[in-house]
């Protein structure tokens, strides 16, 4: 039997190609935005660089999706979805560090996307984002570095031997003995309260704009959760004299007018909330210590209901894209017994 050179794409497959695709549409529109206000030459540079990947991206997934015949998303549209004309919304210094973090995403989505893809184009479409979101990363880091306003983590010694445990003591956290931080849980707290304090500016500005009056209220909770959990995760920082990344609340111009439809930021809030998940799951494994354990999977079933409600108020409003499912076999059998 002859190899099959062309075979049908997996689940993961489609799942990807759609995520992809929509997520790519939502940088283009938000950069789009951005564009249009950024004043900082540098800044322009980065924030150009990340809208032309992803709509380099776009062309990849279209390719594919045009030789199996699948239908593309609609996802986010510019001419729809972006009002150039608004005022600003973000500083420049919030726009960069916004491309910084979209690379991260971007970074750990395409690094999951090569390990459940079979095909070689989708494995050259995994790998391709993968390495311009590293790109978009390093340029985005150098110019915040540049410019002073990187939020560097917190240093600690570094251990001059090996060492072992030997108590129990070691992952207690609530009565008795409780141990000093260890670097790799530093690690997830400082990138927990970077990520919320972006989020919490985020929802700041999208709460000031947006038009309907649920989808305004959805972002005002959005920005006290956000707030909530930085006080979290920057007080367990604190009791070890680290200090937490810087807030981002300043860079939130005080402008009324929309750049972006309520779709689009709803879409956009809800996606931050699957990331932040991703986070405080990896942040969980990470953190031995039963208190800050605990306190991730708490937090975790906060904005797991947020993005519940999330989910629920864009299918009031038909706003959400359904991801394309399997047969229901039931539903098919049923209907050939009804025909014969």
């Amino acid at each position: 039997m002859a190899e099959n050179q062309s075979p049908d794409l997996t689940a993961s497959e489609i799942g990807i190609l759609w995520g992809y695709y929509i997520k790519n549409s939502l940088i283009i529109c938000m950069t789009t935005a951005f564009l249009e206000k950024v004043e900082d030459p540098d800044i322009h540079e980065v924030l150009l660089t990340a809208k032309k990947h992803s709509q380099d991206n776009s062309a990849l997934i279209e390719e594919v999706c045009q030789r199996e015949q699948m239908v593309m998303p609609k996802g986010f549209i510019p001419s729809e979805d972006v009002n150039p004309s608004a005022p600003r919304l973000f500083s420049d210094a919030f726009m960069l560090d916004y491309a910084r973090h979209i690379a991260i995403a971007v970074i750990t989505s395409a690094g999951a996307g090569i390990s459940v893809v079979t095909r070689s184009d989708m494995t050259n479409i995994c790998q391709t984002t993968l390495q311009r979101a590293t790109e978009l990363h390093e340029a985005a880091k150098e110019r915040l570095l540049t410019k002073g306003i990187y939020s560097r983590p917190p240093a600690i010694p570094v251990p001059k031997e090996v060492d072992f445990v030997d108590k129990q003591t070691f992952l207690r956290g609530f009565l008795g003995e409780r141990r000093a931080l260890t670097a790799v849980e530093i690690t997830h707290l400082f990138e927990n309260v970077e990520t919320n304090t972006l989020g919490k500016a985020l929802m700041m500005g999208f709460a000031q704009v947006a038009k309907d009056p649920k989808v305004k209220k959805y972002f005002v909770r959005g920005k006290e959760i956000a707030h909530k959990h930085i006080e979290v995760f920057g007080s367990l920082l604190k009791e070890e004299d680290l200090p937490p990344p810087m807030g981002w609340e300043t860079n939130v111009t005080d402008t009324t007018v929309s750049p972006f439809s309520d779709k689009l930021m709803t879409f956009h809030t809800t996606a931050l909330i699957d990331i932040g998940i991703g986070n405080y799951g990896l942040s969980t494994a990470g953190s031995p210590r039963r208190d800050i354990g605990l306190t991730y999977a708490r937090l975790m079933g906060e904005i797991a209901l947020m993005a519940e409600d999330g989910a629920n108020l864009m299918i009031d409003k038909s706003w959400l894209e359904q991801p394309p499912p399997a047969p229901d076999r039931d539903a098919l059998a049923s209907e050939k017994g009804d025909r014969g």
